[in-house]
């Protein structure tokens, strides 16, 4: 199984912060925002990991994650010289991706909650799984109508008048035929491949599979102002309440066995004396206790 994050794209939503910045690199509380979609990955046991980015943004993501070695995973790293739309995700990872089925999350989406559904979609025998989650704006959204037993009618992204409230969150998992699907695609009215249009061909042939996330899962889209806030205050809450990280990456290559616990001593020791650090050596205590 394969990973992609797609971390490409202008960020004008976020202007003036992505001047410089790019999105995914902003701070969500307190991490940087690409460790929420990658720790998701890992987390799904997911070890080898494409990264499409800009050309000028992909040295940045380097010098942050570096070959992934680290974390007992593998990075790789592409370029998308300009934002081709969601799909266009398959056709800059068509070697990466080879005969592989591939999980692809959007770099500014952030998932909360058990991962069970991912992990069953990842071994799901259908060439395409999505997910259905419910929101009060479907409008902004790709948009899954249901029939009366629970199986998908339509998907239209971002209809003037949605015909369900369960929009399709930025996660998918494909067998290796979605290249050439994304191959065959004509680009939209907005001039980008459309996800949308992906999963659209799916559903007409049948080979579709909906997912549909209930409340114990959270899902956070940070592409505006507002929602980057809503995210960071989310966080910031569930971490003060519980006084476990959500996104750390580190920890989350300790849970999953890609590192151990010398593997991880090395991580903290390449951090600064940071509270950061500090949550990561009382990590490292507990997993030594439980061991003992």
């Amino acid at each position: 199984m394969k990973g992609i994050i797609l971390a490409g794209g202008a960020g004008s939503r976020l202007h003036p912060l992505t001047g410089v910045v790019t999105k995914q690199l902003q701070a969500v509380y307190d991490k940087p925002m690409i460790y929420y979609p990658l720790s998701t990955l890992m987390l799904a046991g997911i070890r080898d990991v494409l990264l499409i980015s800009t050309p000028k943004d992909r040295p940045v993501f380097e010098a942050l994650l570096g070959d992934g070695s680290l974390l007992g995973i593998r990075i790789t790293y592409v370029e998308q010289n300009e934002p081709r739309g969601i799909a266009d995700a398959f056709r800059v990872g068509a070697d990466f991706i080879g005969s592989d089925r591939v999980c692809l999350i959007l770099g500014d989406n952030i998932f909360y909650g058990y991962l069970d559904f991912l992990r069953k979609a990842l071994s799901h025998p259908s060439p395409a799984v999505i997910f259905g989650y419910y929101v009060t704006d479907p409008g902004r959204y790709g948009v899954i109508e249901f029939d009366g037993d629970g199986l998908a009618l339509t998907i239209e992204e971002k209809p003037l008048k949605p015909r369900s409230h369960y929009a399709v969150p930025g996660l998918y998992v494909y067998n290796a035929s979605v290249i050439e699907v994304a191959r065959s695609l004509e680009p939209s009215g907005r001039d980008e491949l459309e996800i949308t249009d992906v999963n659209r061909h799916f559903l007409e042939k049948g080979e579709l599979h909906v997912i549909r996330l209930g409340r114990g899962m959270a899902w956070l889209d940070t592409g505006t102002h507002q929602s980057l806030l809503d995210a960071a205050n989310f966080i910031a809450t569930i971490e003060a309440r519980q006084g476990l990280k959500i996104g750390c990456i580190e920890e989350a290559a300790l849970r999953t066995g890609c590192v151990d616990l010398d593997g991880f001593l090395a991580l903290i020791e390449s951090s600064p004396d940071c509270p950061y650090r500090a949550y990561l050596e009382c990590i490292a205590e507990e997993f030594d206790s439980d061991r003992s």
